[in-house]
């Protein structure tokens, strides 16, 4: 693997609240190299929004950062000044977020939209501004002469790619993907994600892709990390997140879609509800739902480990010979 473009390292990010602080994410690391899509997977609220939005520090109060780096191009951009990461924000690191229409200005014609970033970012004039935004267009195959429409008179899988046209603007070297097609149809979603491939392949940017949807997910990512109760709990090869699982969570997601080929099988979901942040184990955070769970489970912290080649996982089954023995 070549080196990562950007490095998560020990990322902890807390919630306030009235019954105290919860932590949405809890040592998260992880790399993505150059021109790769690294899949981010797991129930809703286990944290996967929040690593995207505190990459990009767009986390709000009472969200915080209590620990961890984030390395990118040989620089800790957590230790940015606001005026800095303003400047790194589009240029080097873009977002789209996970509901177009929200994200869009409902009061704003798409040129004044797309002339603010461009405009706030570089020395270009409202003309060039407005021509590049033509061109962004044309890129993601909505004709020039829409840029005068509202975000209301476009359909929502065109709104999706003025999003994604708007993220392309100043040419990041990562584009964050946070449920890049929630609620488009199945014909919708194919026609984006096919989209933002070819774009990807064309320009060389890498791509974090965050959703819920594993199937979805193995289909486009080239590595996936999945996400549970705030922790990075596996981490390997899409197909072999796929075929070959090692932690009990990853191989429940996996059994929760339909194969398209072959005999029809009952479907097994996972069993219980997600963790209480406020109420967080001794041991591994899925021993409750676990249907493989041992004594050791409930005493020895889960860490995450290399358990073959390009395959990391925090299971008490695999990769500690002590506790193996146990089991």
């Amino acid at each position: 693997m070549s080196e990562p473009l950007i490095s998560i390292r020990n990322l902890c990010v807390d919630y306030i609240t009235e019954s105290g602080d919860v932590r949405a994410c809890n040592n998260v690391s992880f790399d993505i190299a150059p021109g790769e899509v690294f899949g981010l997977a797991g129930e809703s609220g286990c944290g996967k929004s929040t690593v995207a939005f505190s990459l990009m520090r767009l986390h709000k109060p009472p969200a915080y950062i209590s620990g961890g780096e984030v390395i990118f191009n040989g620089e800790n951009i957590l230790e940015y000044s606001d005026d800095r990461m303003q400047a790194f924000r589009w240029s080097e690191m873009s977002m789209v977020f996970q509901s177009a229409m929200n994200a869009l200005n409902p009061v704003l014609p798409m040129e004044e939209q797309f002339c603010d970033v461009i405009m706030r970012h570089t020395n270009m004039t409202r003309e060039q501004a407005k021509q590049r935004a033509e061109g962004l267009l044309e890129i993601v195959d909505i004709h020039p002469s829409r840029l005068s429409d509202y975000p209301h008179q476009f359909s929502g899988g065109m709104r999706q790619r003025l999003v994604i046209a708007i993220a392309l603007a100043l040419n990041p070297k990562l584009i964050i993907m946070d449920e890049p097609t929630t609620a488009l149809d199945v014909v919708v979603q194919r026609e984006i994600l096919q989209k933002i491939y070819a774009l990807k392949e064309e320009f060389g940017f890498s791509i974090l892709f965050i959703t819920h949807d594993l199937s979805l997910m193995v289909e486009f990512s080239d590595r996936i990390g999945i996400m549970y109760s705030g922790e990075l709990i596996e981490v390997a090869k899409s197909q072999d997140i796929l075929e070959n699982p090692y932690h009990p969570y990853t191989k429940g997601l996996g059994s929760s879609f339909p194969p398209l080929t072959g005999p029809k099988t009952k479907l097994a979901g996972i069993p219980g509800n997600p963790l209480n942040l406020l109420e967080i184990p001794e041991g591994c955070r899925f021993q409750a739902r676990c249907d493989r769970v041992h004594e050791t489970c409930t005493k020895v912290p889960t860490k995450l480990r290399s358990i073959e080649p390009g395959h990391l996982s925090n299971c008490h089954l695999y990769g500690d010979p002590i506790v193996q023995r146990k089991l």
